[in-house]
């Protein structure tokens, strides 16, 4: 399993890190756009997506690695 993918406000944009990575992988207008670009590369690691919220404390999670009891839910 990879690192961790986080979705974090950065500047009044929002940035797409690998956990224990300062520099984003990428830089989004919009914090819909982040998700989108933070749950491919997450996909891509296979590792746990973490959404933060504009005051950057975490707001959901999604694991898309090998996780022994997976997510039922379908919201991301």
């Amino acid at each position: 399993m990879g690192k961790n993918v986080h979705v974090v406000p950065k500047g009044g944009k929002w940035a797409v890190k690998k956990e224990g990575n300062p520099t984003p992988t990428s830089t989004h207008n919009t914090q819909r756009v982040a998700i989108k670009a933070g749950r491919d590369e997450a996909i891509k690691q296979r590792s746990e997506l973490v959404i933060h919220n504009p005051k950057g404390q975490i707001r959901d999670k999604d694991s898309f690695g090998n996780d022994p009891v997976p997510p039922k839910d379908t919201k991301h």
